[in-house]
C-alpha cells in the first residue's frame, strides 16, 4: 500500500486507535466470530487495535495479521503478548501483494483500511483472491459525513471537512462507509449485507463521552490541526474554534452521533 496514512503513527495516535477499539468493542464486534480452525486473514491491523478483540472472540480460530508497517507490527506483537494470545501472529506484508496462495484463508476480516486506500476495489480483489470459496468478508469503516452533533457549529463542521479533504488528497475517502455496499458487489462478493451502526452519545453514557467524543472523534481531528493549517484549508482561529466546540458537546447538555458501516459478503462457490 503506497497511501500515506493520514493520522500518522506516533504514541498519540496509537492511544487514540485503542480508545476507540475498547469504546466500540460491543457496537462493532459482538456479531463477529470465527468457527474453531478456521484460517483467518485481519488485513491492515496496525497496533492491533482490533485484533485483541477479533483474536478473543474466536479463542479456537487461528489469525494471521498483516500490516504494511513494520513499526506498527512491533506495537501489535507487543500488546498480544500482553493480552496472552496464542492464536494470532503478525506478518509484515502489502495488501496489494499478498504472500499468499489463493483460496488460503476461511474468511477475511478488514476494519478501517479501506479508507486510506486511493484503489479500494483492487483491495477487495487481492483479499478475494486469498479466500476460499464460500468464505466471508467482513469490513467496518466509518463516514466524516455522519458526524452530528449539538451544539451546532459552523467551525465544527469546518474543522471536520479538513480532516475529510486531507484523506483525499492522502488518497483516501473518510466517507467510504456509505459506499460498502456498492464496494463490495462491484468487486464480485455475493450476499452483501451492510449494517450501519451508529455512536449516540449523550451525559448519561460517560464512558462513551470520554472515550469516543473526546478521544477518539475529536482528537482525531484535533491531529490534523498542522496539517490543516499547512495547507491552507482553515484559518487557524476557525480551526481552534471548531475544537472547542467539539468538545463542548461533550459537556452536560451536548450530543454527539456518529455511524460505522459494518459489511459481510461471501465468495461465490461457482
Amino acid at each position: 500500500m503506497k497511501n500515506k496514512y493520514v493520522h500518522g503513527y506516533d504514541h498519540r495516535e496509537n492511544i487514540r486507535l485503542q480508545d476507540q477499539a475498547s469504546t466500540l468493542i460491543d457496537l462493532l464486534h459482538a456479531d463477529t466470530a470465527y468457527p474453531a480452525g478456521s484460517l483467518v486473514l485481519e488485513a491492515g491491523c496496525g497496533v492491533a487495535a482490533q485484533t485483541l478483540t477479533l483474536a478473543s472472540n474466536s479463542p479456537g480460530a487461528l489469525i494471521t495479521s498483516v500490516d504494511i508497517s513494520e513499526t506498527s507490527l512491533t506495537e501489535a506483537r507487543r500488546k498480544a503478548d500482553e493480552a496472552g494470545l496464542t492464536n494470532v501472529k503478525f506478518q509484515r506484508a502489502d495488501i496489494f501483494d499478498l504472500p499468499f496462495a489463493a483460496e488460503s484463508f476461511d474468511h477475511v476480516f478488514i476494519c478501517f483500511v479501506l479508507e486510506h486506500l486511493a484503489r479500494p476495489d483492487r483491495a477487495l480483489s487481492c483479499l478475494k483472491h486469498v479466500l476460499k470459496k464460500g468464505g466471508t468478508i467482513t469490513v467496518i469503516e466509518g463516514d466524516h459525513g455522519s458526524a452530528y452533533f449539538y451544539p451546532a457549529s459552523s467551525a465544527a463542521s469546518h474543522a471536520i471537512e479538513c480532516q475529510v479533504e486531507l484523506q483525499r488528497r492522502a488518497g483516501g475517502n473518510a466517507m467510504i462507509g456509505r459506499e460498502l455496499y456498492p464496494c463490495l458487489n462491484k468487486a464480485g462478493f455475493s450476499r452483501v449485507h451492510v449494517s450501519p451502526r451508529m455512536v449516540y452519545v449523550d451525559s448519561v453514557k460517560p464512558g462513551l463521552v470520554d472515550g469516543f467524543t473526546k478521544k477518539t472523534f475529536t482528537a482525531m481531528i484535533e491531529g490534523v490541526r498542522e496539517a490543516a493549517l499547512a495547507a491552507g484549508l482553515i484559518r487557524q482561529d476557525i480551526f481552534d474554534q471548531g475544537i472547542r466546540d467539539l468538545y463542548r458537546t461533550a459537556e452536560d447538555d451536548g450530543v454527539f452521533c456518529y455511524t460505522f458501516f459494518k459489511a459481510v459478503g461471501e465468495k461465490s462457490l461457482a
